[in-house]
């Protein structure tokens, strides 16, 4: 049998879907050595989470036998998804299957058997910087908002996750295309449109301060200044991709729309998560979005209380009631406070008086806070 070339592994990407593939080398990636230096304090959360970033820019030290890094374009937008679950959800989460693996994973895991029986051995690191590894390979570009953008696929757009694929066979590398590519005329769209001022120049991200990160990583309660900014962002964020002009030309299609999720859009209403037990969470909740463990369910619920207070609506007052009345967690019972401070009314009002005892300091002093709010409002 002869062996597999370049061409052969474009053409059976293609073929499972992917948008583009090609093929990078292993060399490190110093300009992200240095970046992870010049930023260490801004990352010092990415090892506490099993990330080692630094480690990835050195390829070898990852795969020692690598000898090339195949790169496969995934496009995730394929589809129109529940306008309520977009409110709430960045769109990669919405159908990530990492846990579940019963779309994408197949895929990927069709590609690898591929290789496998050409004799070739690979390996999917999670810590290569995969969108500099994609431009490395020839894919795409860079925009400011620090995305990935496909030169083939998506319309041109980041509606894509690059695949980082490690390989122990030499293959010629594509030319690189690293660079930042947003049109001359943009004036620093997504920069602007940023709620949390997480991107704070071209190219240049606090990620401390990203609703992502703030979402299922941030440590205790969102940060009061904070809290207004990430509106109803409960788990990601799609904000400086929804405003780039160059993603204008495939939120224009007309897609297909997602039954799958529309079938499953009342396991992840507010009401729904903020009153959800550990079974529900694990069962129908984590398997789609694992980034935070069992353990952490009270993020999930603190999040939904932060977004009901941001929603302006009165309705979800007495889910509220009931959580600050019902809940272990006093962070969770802190942001259900501060959140009946932002909705107002009797109601809240009634509950949030008869809370000022609470056992905790932490609620007692959000309570405080809302108290004011609400008589405000």
């Amino acid at each position: 049998m002869a062996a597999i070339t370049r061409n052969d592994i474009i053409e059976k990407a293609l073929e499972l879907g992917y948008s583009d593939a090609g093929v990078t080398g292993v060399d490190p990636f110093i300009s992200q050595q240095e970046r992870l230096a010049e930023r260490g304090e801004r990352y010092a959360w990415a090892p506490k989470m099993g990330l080692d970033l630094i480690k990835g820019t050195t390829p070898l030290a990852v795969y020692p036998e690598a000898r090339s890094i195949i790169v496969l374009i995934e496009p995730y937008f394929r589809t129109a998804f529940p306008p309520a679950l977009e409110a709430h959800f960045g769109r990669w989460y919405l159908e990530d299957d990492r846990v579940t693996k019963d779309g994408r994973y197949l895929r990927l895991q069709a590609f690898r058997a591929f290789l496998k029986k050409a004799g070739v051995e690979s390996r999917v690191p999670f810590n290569l910087p995969h969108r500099l590894t994609s431009t490395r390979a020839g894919l795409g570009t860079l925009g400011k908002n620090n995305f990935f953008y496909a030169n083939r696929g998506a319309r041109g757009g980041s509606w894509t996750m690059p695949y980082t694929i490690m390989v122990d066979r030499e293959f010629p590398c594509d030319e690189p295309t690293m660079e930042y590519t947003c049109p001359a005329w943009c004036r620093n769209a997504c920069i602007a449109a940023c709620p949390t001022r997480a991107i704070e120049a071209p190219g240049k991200l606090d990620p401390r301060r990203c609703i992502a990160y703030l979402s299922y990583y941030g440590e205790g309660p969102t940060p009061l200044e904070l809290r207004e900014p990430m509106r109803l962002r409960l788990y990601g964020c799609d904000r400086c991709q929804d405003v780039c002009p160059r993603n204008e030309a495939w939120l224009a299609l007309s897609l297909p729309f997602n039954e799958k999720l529309a079938a499953r859009e009342n396991d992840f209403t507010l009401s729904r998560l903020l009153s959800m037990d550990d079974r529900f969470y694990r069962e129908r909740v984590w398997p789609r979005m694992f980034y935070m463990s069992q353990d952490d369910l009270w993020r999930w619920k603190m999040n939904a209380a932060r977004a009901m207070g941001n929603s302006r609506d009165r309705d979800y007052v007495p889910d509220l009631v009931e959580a600050l009345r019902n809940e272990d967690d006093p962070r969770v019972r802190g942001m259900v406070a501060w959140a009946l401070g932002q909705l107002g009314g009797a109601m809240a009002r009634q509950i949030l008086e008869s809370r000022r005892s609470d056992d905790s300091d932490l609620v007692r002093g959000e309570v405080e806070g809302a108290l004011e709010t609400a008589r405000g409002s």
